[in-house]
């Protein structure tokens, strides 16, 4: 390999572990339990360790490594998103990133030599435990089911991102397939309404009985296993005894913390619904009321921007204006996929204005022939 791409892949191994050390530096810091916050401190300093063994490596071949690097901007906006709803919103992210570059430094001679792809399995480990401990985020919970096909392990920022775009793409679908219809504008605005507050009514609907049916169905769970407690606490016992023995712990170890667990009825019910059924019994899957509202408002949120310029104008200059807001609102969503994905912002924003825009110039041209042939 040549000295150059050897310093380009040193200088990009440098900005990654610059962009992991700050991160996990912002979440410590906002971070309210005391346990996690040492956590993430530690994982920060070994990024940081880690960011010196690539400044070294640079140093090694005669290449100046700049002296402060600063987090790049999917790092930055991560970091915002974790001090404004809590770093429990943006750990699914952070999961599923660190489970992308796991495997990164595994045939980097430099990284092998120094230990780095151990640690860096460590940290996924770690992070993987972290969010698995927090299934739905405390501030990120409510929009973490917001729309069923949108849950992605509890993806609060993903399923945020995708539910704008729902609202983004339908109404702009909408809007564009009646104004190629040749419809005056003020029909075209009632219709661009109409189409927001049924789409997000649908969405909010559906959610609604979603999480509803979940939560009955988990009290119903929860209600079988207190009746097993009951009536065959030996059973629920060994239950108990081989959910901690696949977690590793030895038979006498996983024995003796079943006995302890089973002395009182409360504590050994809330443990065999968290271990054996996966369910919270103090969220039961979430509010119902506060999955229908944040569904909503997404929807809402991305819905506005087809419509909005038909408040002030009319005919091609209102089309004209609805389809530059869309696609810069599709540019952002495609932005905001990049944070969960990995993907490169130009790539993701790209994609997303692509497919934006071919299903608004579809029912633009279905709209248009159907135009022609009703009026003639």
């Amino acid at each position: 390999m040549s000295e150059r791409a050897a310093e380009a892949r040193f200088r990009a191994n440098l900005q990654g572990e610059v962009d992991s050390a700050g991160l996990y530096r912002a979440l410590s810091d906002a971070e309210s339990d005391p346990h996690v916050s040492e956590v993430y401190r530690r994982l920060g300093a070994v990024e940081e360790a880690h960011a010196e063994f690539w400044r070294g490596q640079l140093a090694r071949i005669g290449a100046k490594a700049a002296g402060a690097l600063r987090p790049d901007w999917r790092t930055r906006a991560v970091v915002w998103l974790a001090r404004r709803f809590g770093p429990q919103f943006v750990l699914p992210t952070l999961s599923t990133l660190e489970q992308r570059d796991v495997g990164s430094y595994d045939r980097q001679p430099e990284a092998v030599a120094g230990g780095l792809p151990a640690a860096e399995r460590s940290h996924n480990r770690v992070v993987q435990a972290l969010a698995s401990s927090f299934p739905g985020g405390a501030a990120g919970g409510a929009l973490a089911r917001v729309e069923g096909r949108h849950r992605a392990g509890g993806n609060a920022l993903r399923a945020a991102v995708l539910g704008a775009n729902d609202g983004l793409v339908s109404n702009f679908s909408l809007v564009m397939g009646v104004a190629g219809a040749a419809i005056a504008g003020k029909t075209i605005l009632l219709t661009g309404i109409a189409g927001l507050i049924a789409g997000a009514c649908s969405m909010a609907i559906g959610e609604w009985l979603s999480v509803t049916s979940s939560r009955e169905l988990n009290q119903r769970q929860i209600g079988i296993e207190a009746d097993e407690l009951e009536h065959a606490p030996e059973e629920e016992k060994e239950e108990l005894v081989l959910i901690y023995q696949a977690k590793g712990l030895g038979e006498a170890q996983a024995r003796a913390l079943a006995d302890s667990l089973m002395a009182d009825k409360d504590t050994a019910l809330d443990t065999l619904a968290r271990e054996e059924l996966g369910i919270d019994p103090a969220e039961l899957g979430g509010s119902p009321w506060a999955a229908a509202g944040s569904s909503f408002a997404l929807f809402a949120l991305g819905a506005i921007f087809p419509v909005a310029p038909f408040f002030w104008l009319d005919g091609f200059r209102a089309i004209a204006v609805s389809v530059v807001l869309s696609g810069l609102a599709l540019i952002a969503i495609g932005a905001g996929t990049s944070l969960f994905t990995g993907r490169s912002l130009p790539f993701s924003a790209a994609r997303q204005l692509g497919a934006g825009l071919a299903a608004a110039a579809i029912t633009y041209g279905i709209g248009r022939l159907i135009g022609v042939a009703v009026t003639g």
